[in-house]
């Protein structure tokens, strides 16, 4: 654990720091959790199609209405506050669809969330096989380096790279040349890493069903000499996904890395009800990697029923951010240091791991 933690840190799945994952234990281990009655666990894992039906209905008219009015007012200045709603709609919301079908619990009905996890990855730009895998991984080993294809600030962290992510710029920089790389049937090595090799050709096929939509509406603007089918498709995903960067950055920012406690690398942020609506309940992200089987809709209650073994959440974004960005500056200097949630007298101490990280701390 010692030499693992005094490596340089590397960020891709097949290096040094990949060895020293596996080697030492924290690839696939066992994780903390707090403890509740299998009953009580049984109740809170149980599935409906209610309320997600209700909320993708609501979505889908919002989605519809929003984009009716930008088209009816294109080439005004009125298509601005639809072109905002029509874009957190598409770049953000989607986001936690793709997420909550991702991992089969929003819905009951298996092909329902299968339907909504496509569409949420087309309007994402990302490859609904890749993602499903890679997704899986970081659920399996959250934020251990080497392993994690989803660590979204890295130590050092880069600060530039972190405001240009509210643009939706560099999302967009990698996400669209990534699909075309694999409509022709490239996959690179991390992808690899984690994706099973006979789901490799399924990968390809998705990537140019997305691929040959995206030509598609190119072709459309340039036959139309028109923006806005772009402005429609694609684009939504720069201009749009400020709201999901805002709210996912905060998910394990500044905390621990290489430790097998939730606790330690995820945060939970009591958030206003829209947010909460648009990014369906992720807020509380301690609960969900804790049991990431219990719907979204049932968060909320899990987190009353865990909450006293679990630092105290934070009580809004702009504190959560006050609190994380004094972290991020002293990882310039000494990328070790991370952010310590302290626990509540009823909590059960935080897995051996973090003590070991302190006795290295101590002893730097």
């Amino acid at each position: 654990m010692t030499a693992a933690m005094k490596l340089k840190r590397d960020y891709s799945l097949v290096g040094e720091s990949t060895r020293a994952a596996i080697e030492t234990g924290l690839a696939s281990a066992e994780w903390y959790h707090t403890e509740i009655p299998r009953k009580e666990m049984k109740q809170l894992m149980q599935r409906s199609d209610g309320p997600a039906i209700r909320d993708t209905l609501l979505w889908i008219a919002l989605i519809l209405g929003s984009a009716g009015g930008a088209i009816w007012f294109w080439g005004t200045w009125w298509c601005v506050p639809f072109f905002f709603v029509y874009g957190v709609l598409y770049g953000s919301s989607s986001d936690s669809r793709w997420h909550e079908c991702g991992h089969g619990t929003a819905f009951r009905t298996r092909w329902m969330n299968d339907a909504v996890y496509q569409v949420a990855s087309f309007m994402l730009m990302r490859n609904p096989v890749n993602w499903r895998w890679s997704h899986a991984r970081h659920h399996t080993d959250t934020i251990i380096v080497g392993r994690d294809a989803e660590i979204a600030v890295m130590r050092p962290p880069d600060l530039l790279r972190a405001v240009l992510a509210f643009t939706g710029i560099l999302d967009f920089r990698y996400a669209l040349p990534g699909l075309v790389r694999n409509a022709f049937g490239n996959l690179s090595a991390d992808e690899k890493s984690y994706i099973p090799e006979t789901e490799w050709p399924k990968a390809v096929a998705a990537a140019r069903w997305h691929v040959a939509v995206y030509a598609a509406t190119i072709a459309l603007a340039a036959y139309t000499w028109s923006f806005l089918p772009l402005m429609l498709i694609g684009l939504p995903r720069i201009y749009g996904s400020w709201h999901m960067v805002m709210t996912g950055l905060l998910q394990h920012i500044g905390l621990a890395d290489n430790v097998t406690d939730h606790r330690l690398n995820s945060r939970t942020v009591l958030m206003n009800p829209v947010s909460r609506w648009i990014y369906w309940n992720m807020n509380y992200h301690v609960e969900h990697h804790m049991f990431p089987m219990v719907p979204y809709h049932a968060l909320p209650k899990l987190h009353d029923m865990i909450k006293h073994d679990l630092p105290a959440p934070n009580p809004s974004m702009w504190q959560a951010y006050r609190e994380v960005f004094p972290v991020l500056l002293r990882q310039l200097r000494n990328e070790e240091f991370f952010l310590k949630r302290e626990l509540p007298p009823t909590a059960r101490p935080y897995r051996d791991e973090f003590h070991r990280l302190e006795l290295l701390e101590a002893a730097e």
